[in-house]
């Protein structure tokens, strides 16, 4: 773990590490409230403002109400990075209260913020504190250290850039790293004096070193890496991303590009103009996209209406050209029904996903075939044999999502009936 703390530490251009968080989410409020204990130690107890742009994670907000801040919102200019003249203007209003901003980077609208090391300046010269959200740091990794270019404090995401996996409910490792000046305010447990220091608020994990259980994997992925190797697989996430906004330009709007016209480690697909035009939204696009074999990319966040699409180094070129080919297939189809051949409440995108029982069903009323709706351009019929792929059966057919969301129906049966 000293090791882990040490390499995260060169990774990051901070100080100090602590492991103890065991999600992102809790990485924030460990390096939230070690700002909130500084400014405290100092004696501005005034300083309780977190400006938190429009485009931050949705965590950030709840992070800063939890470590008792009082949010506000600085907004996103149209090339998505963060108003620099709103920020100007938000930091001069709040000057005397202001304790920190959060700010991700790269921005979760898949940009690096150009004027990061400004915006870091203005908040520094006003006395408040500088989060820069790790969530993205598979961004950064030998290209750019955090804590080299004007913050305080970040959390990383294990689970997310250094190979513990990612989802699933976890287990996650969300260690908070700062510079020097925030050290004294890492948590601490009161079971094991070595986990943090004295003068810390108290610990945010049950387990002074949070899901330690996991480390190992992190430990032999950076062991094995090395230097190079991290900063191949940060070129590689942004290489990945920056060949899928390119390929899938012709097809769908690239929502925010940089200023050469590159993105970061994702990009936004904006299907709005698609959903005017065709009557197909993002839902019928990301319901589509299991009969090609794929779990949809993120629906909605952060714009309505749109699609993030983050590839991370792991994909192959073969799957990434697999992916856009879907999608470009799929427009292809959406194109069909804005010219007519299918009606907009009766076609394969309308009643994605198709499963087995529907397919193999006596009857089939559809405009569309079966082969089109269970084997779209790109998956070869059959089990076997050349440029055969595996076929990819959902479970269940489309759903009210939203209806579900409203109507909880919970089906509790007794305990006895296990036993059964």
């Amino acid at each position: 773990m000293t090791e882990i703390e040490a390499w995260l530490c060169g990774v990051t251009g901070y100080d100090r590490v602590s492991l103890q968080p065991n999600a992102g989410s809790q990485g924030e409020f460990a390096g939230l409230m070690a700002v909130r204990s500084f400014h405290l130690a100092n004696g501005d107890l005034r300083r309780t403002v977190c400006l938190i742009p429009s485009s931050a994670h949705g965590t950030n907000a709840a992070s800063a109400v939890m470590a008792g801040m009082r949010v506000v919102v600085v907004k996103t200019a149209p090339d998505g990075a963060v108003d620099l003249d709103d920020l100007r203007a938000k930091v001069a209003e709040h000057a005397d209260t202001l304790a920190a901003i959060m700010v991700t980077y790269p921005s979760t609208h898949g940009v690096f913020e150009e004027g990061i090391t400004e915006l870091c300046e203005l908040v520094h010269r006003a006395g408040g504190q500088v989060y820069v959200d790790g969530a993205n740091l598979n961004a950064l990794m030998g290209l750019a250290q955090p804590g080299s270019f004007g913050a305080d404090v970040s959390h990383l995401n294990l689970h997310k850039t250094f190979a513990i996996p990612h989802g699933g409910g976890g287990p996650g490792v969300g260690p908070v790293a700062v510079k020097s000046h925030l050290a004294p305010y890492l948590p601490n447990h009161p079971l094991l004096p070595e986990a943090g220091p004295v003068t810390s608020y108290g610990p945010i994990s049950a387990a002074p070193f949070g899901s330690a259980g996991v480390l190992p994997i992190t430990y032999a992925f950076i062991a094995m890496m090395g230097a190079e190797g991290l900063k191949e697989a940060s070129q590689a996430a942004v290489l990945s991303a920056n060949y899928i906004a390119a390929r899938l330009a012709p097809s769908f709007p690239i929502l925010y590009t940089g200023a050469n016209g590159l993105v970061a480690h994702e990009c936004i697909v904006d299907l709005r103009p698609l959903t005017k035009q065709t009557g197909v939204t993002v839902d019928d696009v990301a319901k589509r996209l299991i009969d090609y074999g794929f779990h949809a990319p993120t629906m909605s966040f952060p714009v309505a209406g749109t699609l993030m699409i983050e590839p991370t180094e792991s994909e192959s070129l073969a799957e990434v050209d697999r992916f856009c080919e879907a999608m470009i297939a799929i427009r292809g189809e959406a194109d069909r029904v804005a010219a007519g051949e299918w009606p907009s409440d009766d076609n394969p995108l309308r009643h994605a996903p198709h499963t087995l029982a529907r397919v193999t069903a006596s009857e089939w009323s559809h405009p569309y075939s079966r082969e089109v709706a269970a084997f779209p351009a790109g998956l070869a019929l059959g089990a076997v044999g050349a440029g055969a792929r595996d076929k990819y059966w959902p479970s269940s057919a489309r759903i009210d999502g939203a209806f579900g969301d409203r109507n909880l129906v919970c089906s509790c049966p007794p305990v006895d009936s296990y036993g059964e």
